[in-house]
Order: structure tokens, then sequence, then C-alpha cells
């Protein structure tokens, strides 16, 4: 397998990246698959995602000309925008000690074709690479149901800040230095 992994460029990456998260949303799977597989949260509108990559890149895998998975930038400037992700930023905000020069991995997901093959760990060391110096970390919340996820982010190195409940949801709030 000969993936590539670059920074969002261009209209048509955007278009594939919210394609993918489409096939991939909570309300789009069925249990079993959201199980098994994981599943993404949030949906974003093309103008909000154009303007978080306008902001800071988002992390892009292609196989050809194929988006098959992304990374999400998103910066502290967006946590208004983005109704079930306010109180992450909230907890974020109100964390003692206070955290510093981070950006949040707003979403990452691989299309089904390309799991369990180090796409995951390579989106990971590329926005690593690709947001630093700026930014000294990087955190994000997955779903306490999202078991799939959850493990892979740990098994990469993120600790846990904290867990928290909100919108009968429990969200662990977790990052990566």
């Amino acid at each position: 397998m000969k993936v590539r992994y670059a920074r969002s460029q261009s209209r048509d990456e955007l278009e594939q990246i919210l394609g993918l998260q489409k096939q991939n949303s909570l309300t789009f799977l069925s249990p079993e698959e959201k199980e098994k597989e994981g599943f993404v949260t949030v949906s974003h509108t093309f103008q909000l995602l154009k303007r978080m990559n306008d902001v800071c890149p988002h992390i892009i895998v292609k196989d050809k000309n194929r988006v098959v998975g992304y990374a999400l930038c998103m910066h502290p400037l967006f946590a208004q925008d983005i109704e079930v992700l306010k109180p992450m930023f909230n907890e974020i905000d109100n964390h003692t000690p206070p955290i510093e020069k981070y950006i949040v991995m707003g979403q990452i997901c691989i299309h089904k074709d390309y799991r369990r093959k180090g796409v995951f760990r390579g989106l990971y060391s590329t926005m690593k690479i690709s947001v630093a110096p700026e930014f000294r970390s990087i955190i994000t919340e997955v779903d306490a149901m999202n078991t799939r996820s959850l493990q892979a982010h740990y098994a990469i190195g993120f600790k846990e800040l904290k867990t928290y409940h909100f919108g009968g949801r429990e969200w662990h709030l977790i990052i990566l230095k």
C-alpha cells in the first residue's frame, strides 16, 4: 500500500473529507458497525471546514488522487463554532494547570479499506510534525462509546486529561504532547 500524507490544499480534497465524514457518521452507521469500526460525531459544513483549513490546513492521506483518511486541525479560534465541541473547549479552558499552545484534532477518520494498516499513526505523526513548533500539544476528545477510537489514541501515546459528562454522554478529553 503506497499512500501519501499531506496538508489539505484544494476544494476537491475538502469535499472528499466531507464525503468520508458522511460515510462514517454516527447517524449513518448501524450499531454493529459503530462498535466494530468506530464513528465520527460531528458533521461539518464546507464553509466551516474551509475556514478551519485556511487557519491550519488539515492533515490528509491520499491513495493516488483519493483522500482515504484525514485528521482535522481545529484552532482554538473555532471554539464556539460547533455546538457539541463547546463543552470540550470549556474543559480545556478550565484545566489546571492551563494548557498552552495547543491545537485540537477536530476529527479523525480513515476509509474502511485502509484501517489497521498504520494510517492512523501516520496521520498523527504528520500532524505532530506539521503543527510544530507553533503548537506543543494536540488535544482531542473521544466519546466513551467509541472504544475503537479510544484504544487507538491510547496506543499512540495520548494521555487522559479528564473524563466528563455532557449531553447524556461520557467524553474522554485526551492530550498528545
